[in-house]
């Protein structure tokens, strides 16, 4: 059954990482695991960090958002022996260019806050500022 708006907006702040889908020129949907945090305005967070090993200073994810700023989080809860417990989110989302700013200051801050392993360092290259233009998402059952 579809979730109420404020129902899937709990549930993708509850949640830490999901799908990130950006739009490739050439090849269309470009999907890649992220963590994320949500702030209490409903921003969205996804970092560029210094601490998992990366080919590239520039993500494709950022260029592909330079390019069109558009994309989709999709967070998803699955227990395989109990499909009354499935459901999923996902947000629709517009890139901010304003990773430096107080905002994704916060945002930062919340990312460390949440992951332990970003805890005494210099972790983010950046912090990818997305705002929720959207939401939408289904569930087998409300509690």
């Amino acid at each position: 059954m579809t979730l109420p708006v404020a129902e899937a907006r709990a549930r993708l702040a509850a949640h830490d990482h999901g799908v990130l889908c950006t739009v490739h020129r050439e090849r269309g949907v470009d999907a890649v695991p992220v963590v994320y945090v949500v702030n209490e305005a409903g921003w969205v967070g996804v970092p560029v960090d210094r601490v998992k090993p990366k080919s590239s200073s520039v993500l494709q994810r950022e260029r592909n958002l330079a390019a069109d700023p558009r994309a989709s989080l999709l967070v998803e809860h699955w227990v395989r022996g109990d499909w009354s417990q499935l459901w999923w989110v996902r947000a629709e989302l517009r890139w901010q260019d304003e990773g430096t700013t107080a905002l994704g200051a916060d945002l930062a801050a919340g990312l460390v806050r949440a992951f332990p392993q970003y805890r005494g360092r210099q972790p983010f290259r950046r912090v990818l500022v997305l705002r929720v233009v959207g939401i939408t998402g289904w569930a087998a059952s409300l509690p």
